[in-house]
């Protein structure tokens, strides 16, 4: 299940969108994620919305976020939606239980201790003071002279008296009452980074958008993932393509090879100078984190690959920067 969950999340990071969500938070842009509250369509995730740039699939993006465990949720609350037309914009009306109008009064009940009189506080009101109705006592003094005893309700419509009263829900939208038991309730969550996820993300296709947005910003068409296809007429995929030129359009490849634990092997090599001897890009590139081993470094030189090693995208991004640009020129 864990090792399902762990190839879920690495093709999960390969998404752009995903790597958009997950870089804010690992810049401390976002420390969790939290829904908006809106009248009109109830909550929501702008954030997420801006992101995918559809506010219908934020729920979907984000649930399939949450179940290979890139993000962690917690119940933030709970909102009724009107069960004839689905809207949020719903409130609660408390109503008395014998006419069902919610043109109801609520009172405080207040006994006063020293002779037991109990009424509705309005009854012991005489200006500031509180004054017992029965023996014209004045309570000064809250649990000594009187304590309150509770709520009572009064129904303006049926002048009839109660102490609960019965709660149901009218729908702004369609106008339409329901009770609870026809009630449609939905959960409502916040989202934070899972612990996992930001030690593996650093290390993973996070990396790709960070890289992408520079070299956008220095002029280049990008492309990620991209295809491009060889002289043998076969397609291959690479984890990013810069373009650049219009008359001599120059071609970069850049592929990316990762380890957690130990240093990236030659294999990723092996695989790249296999695709760039089909499609003799002009400049081919590996970004290894957090580093390459000397075979690898060996063969990459032997095959015209140039290797960029680095903990992390900011690392990644500075040695793009001397190298890519440079070459560029």
């Amino acid at each position: 299940m864990q090792e399902a969950r762990k190839a879920e999340r690495a093709d999960l990071y390969k998404d752009k969108n995903t790597q958009i969500l997950i870089n804010k938070f690992l810049s401390g842009e976002l420390a969790e994620l939290q829904p908006v509250y809106d009248p009109k369509i109830g909550y929501h995730y702008p954030i997420v919305e801006a992101i995918i740039g559809d506010s219908a699939s934020a729920d979907g993006f984000l649930d399939k976020l949450g179940q290979a465990g890139i993000l962690k949720k917690k119940l933030y609350d709970k909102i009724i939606h009107c069960p004839k037309c689905g809207s949020a914009n719903v409130s609660a009306r408390y109503c008395c239980p014998y006419c069902k109008s919610f043109d109801i009064q609520k009172s405080s009940l207040i006994e006063h201790v020293k002779c037991g009189y109990m009424d509705i506080e309005e009854h012991f009101s005489k200006g500031a003071k509180l004054i017992c109705p029965r023996c014209h006592d004045e309570l000064k003094k809250p649990d000594l002279d009187y304590r309150r005893a509770g709520v009572w309700c009064t129904c303006r419509e049926c002048n009839k008296s109660f102490d609960i009263p019965v709660t149901t829900h009218f729908c702004r939208n369609c106008e339409a009452n329901s009770s609870f038991e026809d009630a449609i309730v939905k959960d409502v969550y916040a989202y934070s980074l899972n612990e996992e996820v930001k030690r593996e993300a650093p290390s993973g296709w996070v990396v790709i958008t960070p890289i992408r947005d520079f070299l956008q910003e220095n002029g280049f068409a990008v492309e990620s993932p991209a295809f491009l296809k060889g002289k043998s007429g076969a397609n291959h995929v690479f984890d990013l393509a810069a373009f650049k030129g219009e008359d001599e359009r120059k071609i970069a490849v850049i592929d990316l090879a990762t380890s957690v634990e130990e240093i990236v092997t030659e294999q990723p090599v092996i695989a790249l100078f296999a695709k760039i001897y089909d499609v003799s890009p002009d400049h081919a590139y590996l970004i290894a984190i957090p580093a390459i081993n000397e075979n690898g470094k060996k063969m990459a030189e032997l095959y015209n690959i140039k290797v960029i090693e680095a903990r992390n995208q900011k690392e990644a991004i500075k040695a793009l920067k001397d190298k890519l640009l440079a070459n560029s020129k």
